[in-house]
């Protein structure tokens, strides 16, 4: 043992993990660099260094700065919010299936979202602020009710049971968004098709000032709730035996998960499949101690929908497809291996 506590094999272990970390946030810098460069109009290596420095063009400022920019950020806010969402509810429930798109919370989010947007004459006229509150109040009522059907007082929550829950909700959800969908025009029709697919529509700064604060102030109260969430994931009966108070840091560690997915859903549409896939392969990279886990889950996110929405951007040039589109690619099989996985 050395100096502090720790044998060499954990020192091996953590200086490898940290090098992970480094590793993934090394690779969303240069997928940002890529995505800068990624658009039917293509900035060269040096004009976009000039562009960054205040050298460029009117065009390519409104390219790269009004354009570009916004929607990078907003892919990286996205992705680290939904995967650290996933995460919460995978250790709170001890499920590995858990996930806010399939347990229904970002339906529950979107449907809010759909009926705001209804009344407005047109999605543009929605206001950017508004937009993740409402979302979070409609993501809170899913999670709730699927919570609360799942929940037994003397065995707490049943994995198999908030899974069968979640996927019931989430098709009345969708059931009733249909509803809806018939009763708006066709130029709401249009926003709403697309937002469905997971398109990320909030593309201005106002967006990310709208989105920011949620992320930070939620990402840094999970972080700090790290060692909970170790004791939490160990079961109820082991949880309660260490002091945990498992009831209240369940509900408010829900209410945190609820808001990143909610306030996620408000900006990018119904993009699935990011709260299920990175918590998975940050597990595979560094292990199930949240204090690394957290932050391998928020980078391993954020990358997914990053390059996710740079290939949307690039593979139908001069158009796009909706970035749920390509993560759905990616996620739709890897579910149904984690699914016939469970079953073994």
């Amino acid at each position: 043992m050395n100096v502090i506590g720790l044998s060499p094999e954990e020192l091996r272990k953590r200086r490898r993990n940290s090098m992970i970390v480094v590793l993934l946030a090394a690779s969303i810098v240069l997928a940002f660099v890529l995505s800068m460069n990624t658009g039917f109009i293509r900035l060269s290596p040096l004009d976009l260094i000039r562009t960054i420095f205040g050298g460029g063009t009117r065009q390519q400022n409104l390219i790269l700065f009004d354009f570009r920019l916004p929607r990078i950020v907003i892919s990286v806010l996205i992705g680290a919010g939904l995967a650290v969402s996933g995460c919460i509810m995978q250790a709170i429930s001890r499920n590995a299936l858990a996930d806010p798109g399939i347990l229904g919370i970002n339906a529950g989010a979107g449907m809010v979202i759909l009926v705001f947007v209804a009344f407005y004459p047109t999605a543009a006229a929605a206001p950017a602020y508004v937009l993740p509150l409402l979302a979070w109040g409609g993501a809170g009522i899913a999670a709730l009710l699927v919570f609360a059907m799942s929940f037994r007082k003397h065995r707490g929550l049943s994995s198999n049971r908030l899974l069968m829950n979640g996927i019931a909700v989430n098709s009345g959800i969708s059931a009733v968004t249909i509803v809806l969908i018939l009763r708006i025009n066709p130029q709401q029709y249009q926003f709403v098709a697309t937002w469905m697919a997971g398109s990320i529509w909030g593309k201005d700064w106002s967006f990310v000032l709208a989105l920011l604060p949620f992320i930070l102030i939620l990402l840094s109260y999970v972080f700090y709730k790290a060692l909970t969430i170790n004791v939490l994931s160990l079961g109820n009966a082991l949880a309660t035996g260490l002091g945990a108070s498992i009831n209240r840091e369940q509900l408010l560690l829900l209410a945190a998960a609820v808001g990143l997915a909610g306030s996620c859903v408000a900006v990018s549409g119904s993009i699935g499949f990011v709260g299920l896939i990175a918590p998975h392969l940050a597990r595979r990279l560094v292990g199930r101690r949240h204090q690394i886990l957290l932050p391998a889950t928020a980078l391993s996110g954020a990358l997914l929908v990053l390059v996710a929405d740079t290939l949307a951007r690039w593979a139908l040039q001069p158009t796009e497809i909706p970035t749920g589109i390509v993560v759905a690619v990616i996620g739709a099989p890897y579910f149904l291996y984690l699914l016939v996985r469970s079953k073994n």
